[in-house]
């Protein structure tokens, strides 16, 4: 009797300045059982000392593309250094279990399936969540859900948006979505990836027992905050509608004012208005990947876009009160609107 083959997995991690967990990370992803496994790491321009901790083994590529490349730009690179049945993005802080790769392996080889995301937890506490999947938002927001909350589900279940921290994608797949669009550089380009497997007919999923460890360390500063109200905003001009762009008009006309005003009051109006200028130059590139992007759709609109969330989470978004009151808002306004999709 010939023996059971064992599925190829091709791991990229990204490597960029100081990667303390790197080598961590490679060992826990090379450990997988299950999986036949190779990996690819990305130099980023990483600091020496932690590339050269990274142990010698046949199964690693190291690419050095000279640059920084991005999120989006260094996991397409990697993926195309890869020939494995499936194809996992692995941040340089998280930490697999073993059977990691296996579980999402399964889960992402069923018909119908997209993108499969770990379970990631927090490393410290490791019971907690980090994410278990990332809501997204009717104005293009997305964060990690339930983070913080204890986790007891072992059953896999679909979510909106597989955080890229750690996802699995059949290559099949990964080949037919064409990647991640390379000009979000960083942040959101998982949310694009998600929301394109849903309105192309597949499932989006979360693998709970296929833990992922992260080194989680949330920050804001003003690039980071330049390009996620940036990539928002490119994200609604080329997945949203032009209904669904026409009915939330009002809304979304409302929080860019405040979102303007508040990046003014914390420090990075200067990124928010770059963000209108790149948009504004490359708007030749949003012309381009809206007409692909809705040409690809096959789930009508209001099918898909019922897995949007009219309610901000407090504890991600903040400030408390505020949000509370802004979801009363969205709430009332989607009622009235998602009918007419």
């Amino acid at each position: 009797m010939t023996a059971p083959t064992v599925p190829t997995v091709g791991v990229v991690v990204l490597a960029w300045q100081a990667e303390p967990y790197l080598r961590e990370c490679v060992e826990a992803a090379l450990a997988s059982t299950g999986v036949d496994v190779r990996l690819v790491l990305v130099d980023n321009d990483c600091r020496p000392e932690d590339l050269a901790a990274v142990p010698a083994d046949p199964r690693v590529t190291v690419l050095r593309p000279g640059r920084n490349t991005g999120f989006a730009g260094g996991c397409n690179l990697g993926v195309d250094a890869l020939g494995t049945d499936f194809v996992a993005l692995v941040n340089s802080d998280c930490v697999i279990a073993p059977d990691a790769l296996a579980l999402l392996a399964a889960e992402a080889g069923r018909p119908g399936v997209g993108p499969v995301m770990a379970g990631v937890r927090l490393a410290e506490p490791p019971h907690l969540i980090n994410s278990a999947g990332n809501p997204v938002h009717l104005i293009g927001l997305s964060w990690a859900g339930e983070m913080g909350r204890p986790e007891t589900r072992t059953a896999p279940f679909d979510v909106t948006g597989a955080s890229g921290a750690c996802l699995l994608v059949d290559r099949m797949v990964w080949k037919q979505l064409g990647g991640f669009d390379e000009e979000y550089f960083a942040y959101l380009e998982d949310t694009e990836l998600s929301l394109r497997a849903w309105r192309t007919g597949l499932s989006v999923r979360c693998v709970p027992a296929a833990v992922a460890l992260h080194h989680y360390e949330f920050s804001r500063n003003a690039l980071k905050m330049h390009l996620l109200e940036r990539n928002r905003l490119m994200l609604l001009a080329t997945v949203w509608p032009a209904r669904g762009l026409l009915l939330l008009a009002p809304v979304l006309l409302a929080c860019e004012v405040l979102l303007a005003g508040y990046a003014v009051a914390s420090g990075w109006g200067g990124g928010k208005l770059r963000g209108y200028t790149w948009l504004w130059r490359h708007r030749g590139h949003l012309r381009e990947r809206r007409a692909l992007l809705q040409a690809e759709r096959r789930v009508p609109d209001r099918e898909w876009m019922a897995r949007l969330t009219p309610a901000l989470d407090p504890s991600a978004i903040g400030p408390a009160p505020l949000t509370r009151v802004a979801n009363l808002a969205f709430r009332a306004w989607w009622s009235l609107v998602r009918r007419l999709l």
